[in-house]
């Protein structure tokens, strides 16, 4: 069995999934292990941030998360017409009605022109074959050490292909008997992501769902827990329950390192803990994410439903600039798990990576007074 914590000579268990380079490389270089989220790069552009990371990360290694999906608009796969020509009408519609109503502005033709090519050039991501493309990017950069797939276990061939390449494989699980499919293809470490993580996830929650997939792991695979990781002491719950570190995404979003804008971080600051709801508006899988008035809308009896992976995406995608470039709160939302109630103002990933390893050493402590 490969835990990874040793296998990567890790000074914390903690790994960091961020679409940010900087989250990816200050995490690293302050002991843990960042992981970036390369799905909404083109191949050109994860190109330039991996070579960043090279550059920043002091020669230490890191790892990539992507999206390699089981089931997908096979429509879209196989066509050569870009992807935002196959949503049908009236979903487009609906969305942007509702932004209209709410008085939210259009974009100027220039700017919707060039959201559409940016939409264009990485539009095939979430298929198979794009995801094949990303892949072969990563590839040619020997310090990454670590890949995962974030929706289900990848084709056992792409596995061993990562093995002759000496990079360790994970994959994401939301139930116990989800290791077993992992465990078919040579996985060698899960994610087991309870429902109260940002992004997609389950049902079931991290204290029920981490000692069922280490049961089913059956000592064959290590287990890292994630879902609702805020606090120091939760990783040493996590290893009580067979875990070997833990999985974080949220609190790296208040970060000064992170992607998002200050208007974004002031949404997230504003939201709750029960703000942080399970919807399929974002991609057309369950996403948890900020409840907002569009993210209801579509819960609603005007609804049209919800387009398969990837097209509800590209609607999503395209409502957010509109949000976005209105600095509209009460419509916006994003990927977001429950720790989010304790997240009031913006941290530094170093002062996070410190604070972390503090509460452990004191939960430690604490433990070992109460069995002492």
């Amino acid at each position: 069995m490969i835990d990874p914590v040793k296998e990567l000579g890790l000074a914390a268990p903690i790994f960091a999934f961020s679409h940010c380079r900087d989250v990816v490389v200050e995490v690293t270089k302050a002991g843990g292990f960042g992981v970036l989220g390369a799905v909404s790069f083109s191949p050109e552009q994860l190109e330039q941030e991996l070579r960043w990371i090279d550059e920043h990360v002091e020669g230490r290694a890191y790892g990539v998360d992507m999206l390699i999906p089981g089931t997908y608009d096979k429509e879209a796969e196989e066509s050569t017409t870009p992807l935002l020509d196959l949503i049908p009408k009236k979903y487009m519609e609906f969305s942007d009605r509702v932004l209209d109503e709410a008085g939210i502005p259009r974009l100027p033709d220039d700017i919707q022109e060039e959201l559409r090519k940016r939409l264009t050039a990485r539009d095939k991501n979430v298929t198979p074959a794009g995801a094949r493309r990303l892949i072969e990017v990563a590839l040619r950069h020997p310090q990454i050490r670590l890949f995962v797939g974030a929706l289900g276990p990848m084709p056992k061939e792409l596995v061993e292909e990562f093995h002759r390449r000496d990079i360790i494989v994970g994959g994401q699980c939301g139930k116990g008997k989800h290791a077993l499919r992992h465990l078919d293809v040579g996985t060698d470490f899960l994610i087991a992501q309870g429902s109260e993580a940002g992004g997609h996830t389950g049902e079931i929650s991290t204290m029920v769902l981490v000692p069922d997939v280490v049961k089913h792991a059956a000592g064959k695979m290590s287990v890292l827990a994630a879902g609702g990781i805020s606090h120091g002491s939760q990783i040493l719950a996590a290893q009580a329950m067979g875990a070997v570190g833990v999985w974080t995404g949220t609190i790296w979003l208040g970060t000064a390192e992170s992607e998002l804008t200050p208007f974004e971080k002031e949404a997230l600051f504003a939201a709750d803990a029960e703000d942080a709801v399970r919807r399929k508006v974002l991609s057309g899988k369950t996403v948890r994410m900020i409840r907002s008035k569009y993210t209801e809308a579509w819960e609603g009896p005007e609804s049209p439903g919800y387009l398969p992976a990837p097209l509800q995406g590209l609607v999503f995608l395209q409502a957010r600039a509109r949000i976005d470039r209105a600095q509209n709160k009460e419509f916006y939302s994003s990927p977001a798990g429950q720790v989010i109630g304790g997240m009031t103002e913006e941290t530094t990933v170093r002062e996070v990576m410190y604070r972390l390893q503090n509460e452990y050493a004191d939960a430690v402590d604490r433990v070992s007074g109460i069995i002492g």
